[in-house]
């Protein structure tokens, strides 16, 4: 297990790997704060997504570079919408009404269509793992977009991407990331509970 984790930087520079530290810690710590309702999940959200921006272009994992430009668009969309809050008393813990769920549905296709325009921008060859970025993608734009709104499904779009994209990145050797989104999914579980709580107290 350690081998597998940390092989992959046998010839990474010492740049790269700092980056993808710093990266690995505000990434947890983001979901973490995500999961309390802390507006504090934007702020470290976007160093994790913009550190993992340039990381990815050198990998050229073209897919997950453009969602991660998105997240960092969104970290900043979504802080404003929960910095806003005082003026905004509706901008609580809530479901999806039926427009949301088909704006959702209308993002997750536009993304995934998106995604695949991207690649064929950098004349990508398109395999297997990548039709999975490229889905994954839709999952995560969307779940981004739902949670800058305080919907309880972002968490159920976040655990079924991050279940799908854990053995991706096992597949393609980056066994730091592989752990990273394992981490995410456990979190993310925790956080649909705590919400989903949250949600019921206030119901009652």
């Amino acid at each position: 297990m350690v081998d597998f984790l940390f092989n992959q930087y046998n010839q990474a520079s010492w740049t790269q790997i700092v980056l993808e530290a710093i990266a690995f810690v505000f990434g947890i710590v983001s979901v973490i704060y995500a999961r309390k309702e802390n507006i504090l999940v934007y702020p470290t959200g976007l160093i994790a997504t913009l550190i993992t921006v340039y990381l990815l272009y050198q990998a050229h994992y073209f897919g997950d570079m453009t969602m991660n430009i998105y997240y960092s668009i969104m970290s900043v969309y979504g802080w404003y919408k929960w910095a806003a809050n005082n003026n905004e008393p509706n901008l609580k813990i809530s479901r999806t009404n039926t427009k949301e769920k088909i704006i959702g549905v209308g993002l997750f296709f536009l993304t995934m269509f998106i995604t695949y325009l991207v690649y064929k921008f950098f004349d990508f060859k398109l395999e297997i793992p990548n039709y999975i970025d490229i889905f994954t993608s839709g999952l995560f734009f969307t779940a981004m977009w739902f949670m800058a709104l305080k919907k309880i499904e972002n968490w159920t779009l976040w655990i079924i991407g991050d279940c799908i994209v854990v053995p991706l990145f096992a597949y393609r050797g980056l066994g730091m990331l592989s752990l990273q989104y394992l981490i995410f999914t456990i979190i993310a579980i925790f956080g649909y509970l705590e919400w989903k709580r949250i949600l019921k107290l206030k119901i009652a």
